[in-house]
């Protein structure tokens, strides 16, 4: 259960999709945190120390009990702060379909559409716009007339696309790609657009301009390098 004297620590990296899931949660919810920054490439010994074995971010610590994973975190949020905004269904069969749609959009969407953007190998670069083009017209069906996949307010499977709704659209153009347009996933796009400019997501994206520019340089240091 939560408490007023609640300790809640944030570890992560303001530009990831994955840390940016949590902290849509954590906004939603109202819950106040301490957001520590870490530096993927000189791990901090308090990383290691919560996350000894993926040595990754996000980590949330609540009263020192760290949590790892993204979508678990999340789903933990709404667990402990019950009190609002609830995250997840309540019916358990909606809940199961959640879950399983947000595991889809990280083993289906997530990995292709970066190998996709990333990946100078033309079949290569070919077979993975084929996956991400295939997996984003199942979230488009899935959407069906909805505002939101939780309905009229956003829930757990929007927070998961986060990464489809703000990263695909800035790394596609610094790559010169058209994955995701509004003629080819029209339901999937204006979702997209609602997503990003709701109030308690806006506040926790990170700014466009340097996410854009490190896709950019990315790509070309990889032309470079070719």
């Amino acid at each position: 259960m939560a408490g007023s004297q609640d300790e809640v620590k944030l570890l992560g990296v303001a530009g990831s999709p994955f840390v940016c899931r949590v902290k849509i949660a954590l906004k939603l919810k109202g819950v106040e945190y301490k957001f520590i920054e870490e530096n993927l490439h000189t791990k901090s010994d308090l990383l290691l120390k919560y996350n000894p074995i993926y040595k990754k971010v996000p980590v949330f610590v609540h009263n020192e009990k760290p949590i790892s994973e993204s979508l678990v975190i999340v789903e933990y949020i709404d667990e402990v702060w019950k009190g609002n905004n609830p995250i997840l269904p309540t019916e358990p069969y909606q809940r199961a379909l959640a879950r399983f749609w947000s595991k889809f959009i990280d083993d289906k969407c997530v990995s292709a559409a970066w190998k996709a953007a990333f990946t100078l190998d033309e079949k290569e670069r070919e077979k993975n716009i084929e996956e991400s083009s295939e997996a984003l017209q199942f979230l488009e069906n899935e959407l069906k007339d909805k505002k939101f996949f939780g309905g009229e307010e956003f829930g757990f499977v929007d927070i998961a696309a986060v990464f489809i709704a703000y990263w695909v659209p800035i790394f596609q153009e610094a790559a010169g790609l058209q994955l995701f347009t509004s003629e080819k996933f029209p339901k999937l796009y204006n979702w997209s657009q609602e997503f990003i400019n709701h109030p308690v997501v806006k506040e926790s994206l990170p700014p466009r301009e340097p996410l854009f520019a490190f896709f950019k340089g990315r790509y070309e240091s990889l032309g470079a390098s070719n």
